[in-house]
């Protein structure tokens, strides 16, 4: 349903999409990608948001199988609460989402950029204190939703800065480079996080996921130069254009 609803929505465009520019040389993944992470890797503004959203997106994932043995296992939920634990709190990436080109507008990108930044990684370290019964999916709920809405902040919000700071030459390997190394990121943080449940159990591996979660926040670019860089020039420092749509997911 999910891809129905984008074949649809793709095909309400009408405006037709631009020639790509002249490529050099012919398509050849491992050069694309390698192109891609030079870039990252050299641009002061995308540099320390790519390590913060390996090391985000890699923690958050490392708890998705342990949260799975917890509820179930440890807490004993019933099917119905596992699913309305993990289903409600999606309301709050959508409302994140909404929000942000208002937010955006009064606040400045940077500021909330840094701000929902943050927000997003305080909430995974309270996983480990969740109790039994139904004040346990209460406080599942609450955390997910505000995780969730933080991320529906800070994603399109982010979405937008890098879009502007890639020239469009780069944009798909830089996006491949980014996703090949999110993907990997992640797939190795839930591999430690079964290693590390093994020996310190399920709410260990837990509290060391929110405790990284929690540093990625230091990755973030708060040099002002940084998150200046590749942006549009605007009539104040932290004016931006309009947040482009992007789904809520952390």
């Amino acid at each position: 349903m999910s891809f129905l609803g984008s074949a649809l929505g793709i095909r309400r465009i009408r405006q037709p999409e631009p020639a790509p520019p002249a490529r050099a040389a012919t398509p050849h993944l491992g050069r694309d990608t390698a192109a891609g992470w030079q870039y990252l890797l050299h641009h002061p503004g995308l540099r320390p948001l790519f390590f913060n959203s390996l090391l985000f997106g890699g923690s958050i994932m490392m708890t998705s199988p342990l949260m799975a043995v917890l509820m179930l296992d440890g807490l004993g939920l019933a099917p119905w609460q596992y699913g309305l634990a993990l289903g409600l709190p999606c309301l709050g990436g959508v409302l994140g989402s909404r929000l942000t080109p208002p937010l955006t507008r009064r606040l400045g990108q940077r500021r909330i950029l840094l701000a929902s930044g943050v927000a997003r990684s305080l909430w995974t370290i309270l996983l480990p204190l969740t109790p039994s019964g139904a004040l346990g999916v209460f406080v599942i709920v609450a955390i997910d939703f505000g995780l969730l809405f933080s991320a529906g902040v800070f994603n399109p919000s982010f979405t937008t800065y890098r879009m502007a700071a890639t020239p469009d030459a780069l944009m798909s390997r830089v996006g491949t480079s980014w996703s090949v190394s999110s993907k990997t990121c992640q797939a190795a943080f839930m591999i430690a996080g079964g290693l590390i449940a093994a020996a310190a159990g399920v709410r260990g591996a837990l509290l060391i996921a929110g405790l990284l979660c929690m540093a990625s926040a230091l990755l973030l670019p708060w040099r002002k130069a940084r998150i200046s860089t590749g942006i549009v020039s605007a009539p104040t420092t932290d004016a931006v254009p309009s947040p482009a749509t992007d789904s809520p997911s952390a």
